[in-house]
């Protein structure tokens, strides 16, 4: 047995047993023992958190930029880029298509996994649902920001319509911090719920996320404003 493989081992073990309580350094160490399988690598984990600033950053950092630290190298960095993907994966696959979204901490909760991942970007999804508001499908209608060129009137309402769906709920991010929303978010949702109620889809919100903040458009009168026009 190695110098470390005792640490190691224990390291295991109380992750097992109480891995809520586990730091972020912790967590990263563990984590590099898969990628690095001899050494001590207590040491590395505080420099990539030092380097990177937090646990989001390391796991965000681009390849290249991992492998610039010393003790990293392809293997590391691969496995350290794999984590964020791999957990947007699992809240995708925990997202049930039996999901009922009927109301606007219903919608939050579902939604904010997909906010977690640590992206640089904006992100924006369409959650598309039926007249009883059960989930047929969240789809990724792209990501760099809300009225980007690519999150076109066209692209929604394919995503609705692929879904089948009666009403939705847009949701995008902000990488600011701050959830509140921009004249261009306000534009973007007039203009969306326009195009979808053409199509026979009620846009019912538009939730903005930052860190663990959310805005619901709906619950702040804005929706409101929008129904009183239609009469």
């Amino acid at each position: 047995m190695g110098l470390h493989d005792g640490h190691r081992k224990r390291l295991k073990a109380q992750f097992l047993a109480h891995g809520e309580d586990f730091h972020d350094h912790q967590l990263l160490e563990l984590l590099l023992c898969y990628a690095i399988p001899q050494g001590d690598v207590n040491e590395l984990a505080h420099m990539l958190l030092g380097q990177f600033g937090s646990l989001a950053g390391v796991l965000d950092a681009l390849p290249e930029s991992l492998q610039q630290v010393p003790g990293v190298g392809e293997h590391t960095a691969v496995l350290l880029k794999l984590v964020p993907k791999l957990a947007g994966r699992y809240f995708e696959d925990r997202a049930s298509l039996g999901t009922i979204l009927d109301s606007t901490r219903a919608a939050r909760n579902f939604l904010m996994p997909y906010y977690r991942q640590g992206s640089r970007n904006e992100m924006v999804y369409l959650v598309c649902m039926d007249a009883k508001y059960k989930v047929l499908g969240c789809r990724k209608l792209g990501e760099g920001s809300v009225n980007a060129a690519d999150i076109t009137p066209r692209r929604v309402v394919e995503a609705a319509l692929a879904c089948n769906a009666t009403c939705a709920i847009l949701s995008h991010n902000h990488i600011s911090g701050l959830a509140l929303p921009s004249q261009a978010d306000l534009a973007t949702t007039r203009r969306l719920w326009d195009v979808l109620r053409n199509v026979g889809v009620e846009l019912l919100d538009h939730l903005i996320f930052a860190d663990d903040d959310m805005v619901s458009l709906k619950d702040s009168g804005f929706f409101e404003g929008l129904y009183r026009e239609e009469r």
